[in-house]
């Protein structure tokens, strides 16, 4: 099984934001990192719009159907009313659900899955009888027992939340204890059923390493780090870069 890398546009969009213009164009940069072998495409529509605008959404979506129709688009975010009228309208293949509060900066933690379960079987039952795949973040700590609770929920995947292993980038010892927790829980995962994504702070340097422990990872989405990198490499040498990161032959 080969890793494919969604490219996250919300930091390109919050570079555009800074002024009222139009560029960076983030449907362009979308097209370039699709042209360039990305798998697809996600977006975090926050209530606020801080980055991706409400607007971007079907631009994004007819920019696939027209002109990459083997790509995915993938819309995370928290399930508010608004949130899942957005998904219903834009029918992206994938949504994956966050327990973020509105004003975070970015996400920085799983859901509770034993807490949320009956809640969160609401909307994962909803968004797949759309025809949409459900992700669910989740915590990387090698709970059994959350992924068991995760299981209850019907979601069809998780995705890790990676934020702890890509802040110790200055610590292998570290990295390898968090890589292993991440690596424990996708085996629950794996076992239970679960189809294994993942997501925060990768990079070029670290996704080996975790494609590595965890062969069966189905996507990684990526945006900060690789927005930084495109800025030096340009975005279609970036998303090669980290296509090969990814285990690619490019």
């Amino acid at each position: 099984m080969t890793t494919q890398l969604s490219v996250n546009l919300n930091a390109v969009a919050m570079l555009r934001n800074r002024r009222d213009l139009p560029w960076p164009d983030v449907a362009h940069l979308g097209r370039i990192a699709l042209k360039a072998g990305a798998s697809g495409l996600t977006v975090h529509p926050r209530p606020d719009q801080r980055h991706i605008r409400f607007t971007d959404l079907p631009v994004l979506r007819a920019l696939i159907d027209d002109e990459f129709p083997q790509a995915e688009f993938n819309i995370e975010g928290y399930p508010t009313e608004d949130f899942l009228a957005l998904c219903e309208a834009t029918e992206p293949e994938q949504v994956t659900l966050v327990p973020d509060d509105p004003s975070q900066a970015t996400s920085d933690h799983g859901w509770d899955f034993a807490q949320h379960q009956d809640f969160l079987k609401g909307v994962v039952a909803r968004l797949k009888g759309k025809g949409m795949r459900v992700s669910l973040f989740a915590d990387g700590d090698g709970s059994e027992a959350a992924v068991k609770a995760a299981v209850a929920t019907g979601t069809d995947r998780i995705e890790l939340y990676t934020g702890p292993y890509g802040g110790c980038f200055d610590d292998p010892d570290r990295a390898k204890a968090e890589i292993e927790r991440l690596g424990l829980t996708a085996d629950a995962a794996l076992a239970h059923g679960l189809g294994i994504n993942a997501g925060h702070d990768l990079t070029v340097a670290n996704l080996p390493a975790l494609v590595k422990r965890i062969p069966a990872l189905a996507e990684v989405s990526i945006g900060h780090g690789l927005t930084a990198d495109a800025l030096e490499y340009g975005m279609a040498e970036t998303v090669r870069r980290f296509r090969r990161a990814c285990g690619q032959a490019v």
